[in-house]
């Protein structure tokens, strides 16, 4: 397929395939969202699996889908996103279907990892066309924009999800898989066939010059904290409220408002650090307060302090994840910006799976030792290392030495 540089574009075609990224990126989270949170509640109450496997379940999809997006992002500087996203977003769409009707942990895990293949093809292809059709000063706004579909996509997920639990959990496979068919469809009909990346780069090529630069590796390795804390969000957090209120249902109500929180949350607290804080800054300030939030859940064990630990984590996310998302834009290569984006989702790949492995045999450890404080408390000192490794990141490329650049790399 004959690959357009976006400067080719008409204005009205850019706008067009903005919003079709947009469309999309809302259909996947739904689609995600509908089914992942509900794997402990179904798995774990209901037939009685350990929290641990589960975890690892998560961790194996979290590790795979987000190492091999490497190679996806590289792949689409060569061949352009487009391919990559409609092949991804139908493998996925085979995973969650399977996923619903698996009732033997080999076929669960088998369909964790096809849900890893798909989300490796799709993951950085989606993300760089993004900053490719964006203007570079409206980056910012436009993850914003990106993150409150993201957080309307995880209130009508989860609902969705609880409401077809009741009845049986293979609907809720089919139907998560539907949203990922929807997606396919309309990226079909609507994405341009646009280039990445300045001039086309081999696989091995992209991956060199993403890898080779000093920066931006040690920002994405001090990112891990993040997604360390964001994955709990799928492992630890519905087991907590479940626990807590007793109800399967509760697992919903907590995913609608934190959704709700984040998307009130979103445009203020943006605006005002956009307007005084750098993008790295806002980074650090989101994490510190999301391992507030973790902290709060621990120290507290009881439904009103565990909402109040979701206000704050929900207001960390919303500063931390769109500007963490600006500054991989912004450190990017144009000559391997897939690449770039491919790179990234190593700190995804390596906390977010970490975090996956964590997140359920801490519960476990905590329940069998009658030490509920104990997992929240690791979350939360795992944000705040990161929070002190991307303090000492900032303050060595804007009051130290010379910043680490490419050209140095």
């Amino acid at each position: 397929m004959h690959q357009v540089a976006v400067d080719d574009l008409s204005p009205r075609a850019r706008v067009r395939g903005l919003r079709t990224v947009l469309a999309v990126w809302f259909l996947m989270n739904a689609g995600f969202f509908l089914i992942i949170p509900l794997l402990s509640v179904h798995y774990v109450d209901r037939l009685g699996w350990a929290a641990a496997f589960i975890g690892l379940v998560l961790a194996v999809r979290q590790f795979a889908q987000q190492g091999l997006t490497i190679f996806g992002g590289a792949l689409a500087d060569r061949f352009g996103p487009r391919r990559l996203i409609l092949f991804g977003v139908l493998i996925r769409a085979v995973s969650f279907a399977v996923m619903g009707f698996a009732t033997v942990p080999w076929l669960l895990l088998l369909s964790g990892l096809l849900a890893a293949l798909g989300g490796a093809l799709f993951d950085a292809p989606i993300r760089a066309t993004l900053a490719t059709l964006a203007p570079e000063e409206e980056l910012t706004a436009v993850y914003g924009r990106l993150g409150i579909l993201q957080n309307v996509a995880r209130t009508i997920g989860p609902l969705i999800g609880a409401y077809l639990i009741r009845f049986d959990f293979q609907m809720v496979g089919l139907a998560a898989a539907g949203f990922f068919l929807l997606a396919f469809f309309i990226t079909l009909l609507f994405l341009p066939p646009i280039s990445v990346c300045s001039e086309p780069q081999t696989v091995r090529a992209g991956l060199r010059l993403a890898a080779g630069d000093r920066a931006f590796v040690v920002f994405t390795l001090l990112m891990m904290g993040f997604w360390f804390m964001w994955v709990q969000l799928s492992i630890a957090m519905p087991l907590e409220i479940r626990a807590l209120t007793g109800q399967d249902s509760s697992v919903g109500v907590m995913f609608t408002i934190s959704a709700a929180l984040a998307i009130i949350l979103q445009a203020p607290a943006l605006r005002v650090t956009e307007r005084h804080l750098r993008p790295t800054v806002t980074i650090i300030l989101g994490v510190v307060v999301m391992a507030l939030g973790m902290g709060l859940i621990g120290l507290g064990h009881n439904l009103i302090v565990f909402y109040v630990g979701l206000v704050f984590f929900s207001l960390g996310t919303v500063l931390a994840m769109p500007n963490a998302q600006t500054v991989t834009a912004e450190m990017s290569d144009e000559r391997a910006r897939g690449a770039y984006f491919g790179v990234s989702s190593l700190a995804m790949a390596v906390g977010g799976g970490l975090g996956h492995i964590m997140g359920g045999t801490l519960v476990d450890v905590a329940a069998a030792r009658g030490t509920p404080a104990l997992p929240w408390l690791v979350f939360a000192g795992a944000g705040l290392l990161s929070a002190v490794g991307l303090a000492l990141f900032y303050w060595s490329r804007h009051a130290g030495p010379p910043p680490l650049s490419r050209a140095t790399a």
